[in-house]
């Protein structure tokens, strides 16, 4: 009991608010928005998906790259090889040398990764007043809230209250830490043409593009969770079948 409580003391002590910001205002819970490949059956959407890859594409391309995925795995967001072969050839691509020694540009193939917005890191941080804009690919795994807080943080730009200074370049954000930002609000309505009719709100953009983002950081999760769920069936039925087996063998003795 004694060791118990002091556990508990020092546990109380050493923890503090999962969102604590350090300009005295309080973080708020992240959105908790209804995702669709969520819970033991879960699945993307691919209209989601495809809608999501459009804003990557005109918005967020611009800064943040995605060089873990590649133009090939767009085939599971539902396009077919023309297609994907299009969206590829629309990107330049540094390669080479040829045969003269030099480097060349050439149109995307779909075996190319996406290519990253700035030469290095150096020059990503000139063009963005010091930030480095992160990758993208793994995002949603790289920051605790995954898909709802990216969702949470292309939403959650707001006026700086008045006890807030904000140095040029700087932005407030309620979900971010600290509540500064580098990063100008980089959606707004009517910014992204939909086709299918969705909503083109910065609410829709931001659940698209978290949708698309957590796809490029888990492709495998479908496939992870259909494999799942056979292999839970698949030990119910052996326990089963063992408790058989078991109560045959004992049956006669008690």
């Amino acid at each position: 009991m004694k060791y118990f409580l002091i556990l508990t003391a020092i546990t109380l002590l050493t923890s503090g608010p999962a969102y604590a910001a350090d300009d005295g205002h309080s973080m708020p819970d992240l959105p908790n928005v209804d995702w669709s490949f969520e819970g033991v059956t879960g699945h993307y959407n691919k209209e989601s998906l495809q809608r999501g890859l459009k804003v990557y594409r005109n918005v967020c391309s611009a800064c943040h790259g995605l060089k873990r995925v590649y133009f090939r795995n767009l085939e599971s967001l539902g396009y077919d090889e023309s297609q994907i072969k299009a969206i590829a050839s629309e990107y330049t691509i540094a390669d080479g040398p040829n045969d003269e020694g030099e480097m060349f540009e050439r149109p995307g193939r779909p075996s190319d990764r996406f290519p990253q917005p700035y030469p290095n890191d150096n020059a990503a941080k000139y063009a963005n007043n010091g930030a480095l804009p992160p990758d993208l690919s793994l995002i949603t795994k790289a920051r605790a809230g995954g898909a709802d807080y990216i969702y949470g943080l292309m939403v959650g730009y707001e006026e700086a209250p008045a006890d807030v200074d904000l140095l040029p370049g700087q932005y407030y954000n309620e979900y971010m830490a600290g509540h500064v930002i580098s990063m100008p609000p980089p959606l707004s309505d009517g910014m992204v043409a939909y086709e299918d009719g969705a909503a083109e709100t910065v609410e829709q953009y931001a659940k698209d593009v978290a949708n698309f983002l957590t796809y490029a950081a888990e492709p495998e999760l479908e496939q992870r969770k259909r494999m799942g769920i056979k292999v839970v069936l698949f030990l119910i039925a052996f326990a089963a079948v063992m408790f058989a087996v078991k109560k045959r063998v004992w049956k006669n003795i008690h």
